[in-house]
């Protein structure tokens, strides 16, 4: 819990709770879901220091951390989709930047307690489905997987884009249509 929460509010430990809730909940299975808790409640409690760092830096804080054309796809998504902009990043393992989208949810004034839950329910996903990986097959599979990753980032974050493209159009079909 504490690493996470140290990891949630902006200490770069890339890769560090997702090792400690695997190892854990590989040696403790019966325990695997108090691990998946704690973790996802101390990254929820220490998102909220980046938050509040957003918040109160406002928009310039983050407009001068990266550039015009990448801070208005953000600001938009925020608009758009606040829930999912969010959640994909809190749910996608390093190196898939996660802290600038907690920074932007602070600036773009997501309601706190929308953070939380969203964060909270992200990384339970996240820790639910690495445990899940980690006792089924061993702590192997996970690096395996990060590692598949790393080397087909491109391939990766296109599934994740076509997967958000489809949600998003069943979503704007269905306030069309009524459904």
């Amino acid at each position: 819990m504490l690493a996470a929460g140290l990891d949630g509010a902006g200490v770069p430990l890339p890769g560090a709770v997702d090792a400690v809730v695997v190892a854990f909940a590989y040696q403790r299975p019966a325990s695997a879901w108090l691990y998946v808790g704690l973790a996802a409640l101390g990254s929820a409690a220490g998102c909220l220091v980046l938050y509040l760092i957003g918040y109160l830096g406002g928009e310039l804080f983050i407009e001068r951390r990266m550039n015009r054309v990448k801070f208005d796809k953000i600001r938009n998504d925020f608009e758009d989709h606040p829930i999912l902009t969010l959640a994909l990043p809190a749910v996608l393992p390093p190196p898939f930047p996660f802290k600038i989208f907690v920074l932007s949810a602070g600036a773009f004034e997501m309601r706190w307690t929308h953070l939380l839950g969203v964060i909270f329910v992200a990384r339970l996903v996240r820790f639910g489905i690495l445990s899940v990986l980690a006792i089924r097959f061993g702590p192997n599979i996970v690096e395996l997987g990060n590692n598949a990753i790393h080397k087909h980032l491109l391939l990766t974050l296109l599934s994740v884009v076509f997967i958000v493209g489809i949600v998003i159009w069943v979503r704007k079909k269905r306030d069309f249509t009524g459904h």
